[in-house]
């Protein structure tokens, strides 16, 4: 399996201004703006390493995922959730051909932990010999921060702010996460029900 964020977070949807009250940044100045790069990287960073922790999409974006086959012919789960529509099924041939899927012959099965493509029939169309499916979708709570889960939005801001805090310490090396970003975390990390599922 591959995924590949096909679009990027905007930079407007990030919340600049919520950080710089975090982290009591001063106001006023006429220089005011003048972090807003470091502060919008340690955004994207925050947001990346809670994605990466809970396989979630907090601000929605495209998707894509590639396969070399279906896990069952009857449901193929999704890597990253809450999915808010499938866009595209395609099946691509061993030369690289590829055959759009009718929408059709299948639907999204919406779940905060586990969402699905499952068929609209008793299975999903064949991927052909030597071939991939590729399946786009979009992901994420909602287009701007403020869709986000307040507790998610708290472990960014805090999160980013650590990373602002200890931007020249190389000490942490080991890719900690601070408690309270990890405790706020922790509902929305994935949960293993059994193998194969």
């Amino acid at each position: 399996m591959m995924l590949v964020e096909e679009t990027q977070v905007l930079e407007a949807a990030l919340p600049v201004e919520a950080l710089k009250d975090h982290l009591l940044l001063g106001s006023g100045f006429t220089e005011g703006d003048l972090q807003d790069p470091v502060l919008v990287s340690f955004l994207r960073a925050a947001i990346a390493a809670i994605e990466g922790r809970t396989s979630k999409a907090l601000i929605t974006r495209g998707f894509l995922v590639t396969l070399d086959n279906w896990t069952t012919p009857d449901a193929q789960r999704l890597p990253v959730a809450p999915v808010q529509a499938i866009t595209e099924v395609a099946l691509v041939d061993a030369i690289g051909v590829a055959t759009i899927v009718d929408p059709a012959v299948y639907r999204l099965q919406k779940d905060a932990f586990d969402p699905r493509l499952r068929p609209t029939a008793t299975s999903l169309p064949s991927v052909p010999t030597g071939g991939t499916v590729e399946i786009r979708f979009d992901a994420g709570y909602g287009a701007a921060f403020d869709a986000v889960p307040e507790d998610l939005k708290q472990a960014v801001l805090m999160l980013a702010a650590h990373y602002y805090e200890y931007r020249s310490d190389m000490a942490l090396s080991q890719g900690c996460m601070p408690f309270g970003v990890t405790s706020l975390i922790a509902r929305y990390r994935p949960v293993r029900m059994g193998m194969g599922t």
